[in-house]
């Protein structure tokens, strides 16, 4: 993902970002409001690492996709669906139904 993501979905990534620095506090970030050279600033504060420390774990955090529960859009579903679809069988839909996927089947009163 790119740091743009990240800003123009700040508020939501407030757990994930506590989760890798837990010195972070949520009425800090509220005040950085997604501002990438604010937030490395904070970091280092609340740290005590050096800047290039945080720049480096910030980058290593930003590997990957974007987590599915901070941004539910069509438009970024459809694109993971599609890049799933080297894990779906030879002849079948990526995007067909999955009604019949799972545990359907199973007993209603668990």
């Amino acid at each position: 993902m790119k740091w743009h993501h990240v800003q123009e979905n700040w508020a939501a990534f407030y757990e994930a970002i506590i989760d890798k620095w837990p010195e972070a506090e949520d009425t800090e970030l509220d005040e950085i409001d997604g501002d990438q050279r604010a937030f490395v600033a904070y970091l280092v504060e609340v740290t005590g690492q050096e800047p290039a420390e945080i720049r480096e774990e910030l980058r290593e955090w930003l590997v990957g996709e974007i987590p599915s529960d901070v941004v539910m859009d069509p438009i970024h579903d459809n694109h993971s669906i599609a890049l799933s679809s080297k894990f779906v069988n030879e002849g079948e839909d990526e995007f067909s139904d999955d009604a019949r996927f799972g545990d359907d089947d199973s007993d209603k009163n668990d």
